[in-house]
């Protein structure tokens, strides 16, 4: 089939091309219907004629993955197929600009920055949690939808961990868009997962200061400057940009992935609670490394080549964030105790995990609520103030563990939201007490075991322990 016979009109194995919606040089995008199919849906055409030798095999390759991703943060596949030699992918089509439409109004305020960027590192992780690398993110591959979530789109040079990965086995040169390629990627291992984290680094960079980091290259030599040369610091391009966000940007920045965010998780968390980032040098730059910087980092890659990496699965398991839900009303005894102790197992057993510290200040379902207490003293400050202490004897760095009082007249769905709202992989809960109202309304503990996204321990002191008999509340917030 010949490219000027896809007109409006044509129907293609039962689906109706409405609309040319997208032309590039691999492939063209159409709005599409069929009369058994409510949704809105996309239907993209490689071009055959393309001078791109990747062009068919990015087609194989988004045709192979797609099928086997799901969720909000992904376009839904809704069929593949071929039509007298001409095949197609149809998907879910997702209303809306991409994030491209916005680089022209950069820099945008550092909130919106944030708030953006931490949409997207959600769409991320959820993405390596499906074993799936994207390893071409660009604004022009992220839409929203009218919900708010990230979608990420343009799966042709991805690799899924348990598929072959077609793009390494036929190609050897670099595969990505210039300004967003890893250094990794630049010396061709298509293995690690932080090399997307990169690639928002990149994103991030550009929303906040209007320029790339790395320029636009357009050669392997140029390509091959980010593995030894610094950007400019964001705050020398634009001195708007805080020090929380600097510190952020130049960790994804980092030419070695082991010293970015270990997992895109993690980069949520830290843009969605700026007051919680740790900042160190990085935040501090105003000029980019010295000479003598650029050349150990050359005498590095020389000495050492490209970094080993391990697999998706089993390098997300060891960087968790781990949420310990604390009642701060009995923030000592001996509940206190065990609770602190199995985090501390948990924290030991993951030398790279987050630790967040949570505690819910219970408010009324109806009513006002003041927010103070009866001398005028600010009730969420006092609670900050006892989950502080209550961690004090885990002796954890502070980039390691942050605190956060929530507010909520229902304790269970506002852990079991914030969970879920910030990646966490692992809740370790206390349980107390087992009184009949207990145990006919049904305990915190047991609702978020119930609802939780994650993994859950409870843990429990056995009833005849004197603690007990002289507290059997359990959890239940306070206020």
């Amino acid at each position: 089939m010949d490219a000027n016979e896809l007109q409006p009109g044509k129907v293609l194995e039962g689906f109706r091309l409405e609309e040319k919606i997208y032309t590039g040089g691999m492939a063209s995008i159409w709005k599409v219907t069929r009369d058994d199919i409510a949704l809105p849906m996309a239907m993209k055409i490689p071009r055959l004629d393309s001078e791109e030798s990747s062009t068919i095999t990015c087609f194989e390759v988004e045709q192979m993955i797609l099928p086997t991703l799901s969720g909000p943060h992904v376009p839904r596949f809704i069929a593949k197929g071929e039509d007298s030699n001409r095949p197609f992918l149809v998907m879910e089509r997702i209303p809306g600009k991409s994030l491209d439409s916005s680089l022209k109004y950069a820099p945008l305020p550092p909130e919106e920055v944030a708030r953006i960027g931490a949409r997207v590192a959600t769409a991320l992780h959820d993405l390596h949690r499906q074993h799936v690398l994207h390893l071409d993110l660009t604004p022009d591959n992220i839409l929203f939808r009218k919900s708010g979530e990230a979608v990420l789109a343009d799966f042709g040079l991805s690799r899924h961990e348990q598929l072959p990965d077609l793009m390494a086995e036929e190609f050897t040169l670099p595969l990505g868009t210039a300004p967003y390629i890893s250094p990794e990627q630049v010396m061709n291992v298509r293995s690690e997962l932080r090399s997307d984290i990169f690639s928002l680094g990149v994103i991030l960079y550009y929303l906040i200061t209007g320029e790339f980091p790395f320029g636009d290259p357009k050669s392997l030599a140029g390509l091959k400057r980010r593995l030894y040369v610094d950007p400019d610091p964001p705050s020398a391009v634009n001195r708007d940009c805080p020090r929380w966000l600097q510190e952020i940007i130049l960790t994804c920045l980092e030419v070695d992935p082991t010293r970015r965010f270990g997992s895109a998780a993690q980069l949520a968390f830290a843009l969605e609670h700026p007051s919680q980032v740790k900042l160190t040098e990085r935040s501090e730059r105003i000029v980019r490394g010295s000479f003598w910087t650029v050349v150990k980092r050359l005498m590095r890659y020389y000495r050492s080549g490209p970094a080993t990496t391990r697999a998706m699965a089993r390098h997300l398991d060891t960087v968790p964030i781990i949420m310990a839900a604390v009642d701060t009303s009995a923030a000592s005894g001996a509940l206190a105790d065990m609770l602190r102790r199995s985090v501390k197992r948990s924290m030991h057993a993951e030398k790279n995990a987050r630790l967040t510290c949570v505690t819910v200040r219970k408010t009324p379902f109806v009513g006002l609520d003041y927010g103070v207490d009866e001398s005028g003293k600010n009730l969420t400050v006092q609670y900050l103030v006892e989950l502080k202490h209550w961690a004090r004897q885990l002796e954890l760095p502070p980039d390691r563990i942050s605190f956060h009082v929530l507010e909520s007249p229902d304790p269970a769905t506002a852990l079991v939201n914030y969970a879920r709202a910030n990646g966490v992989e692992h809740i370790v809960i206390g349980a107390r007490g087992s009184s009949t109202l207990r145990r006919f309304l049904g305990s915190v503990s047991s609702q978020v075991v119930a609802q939780a996204p994650c993994s859950v321990t409870v843990v429990r002191v056995h009833e005849t322990d004197e603690f007990m008999k002289s507290d059997p509340a359990g959890y239940a917030g306070h206020g």
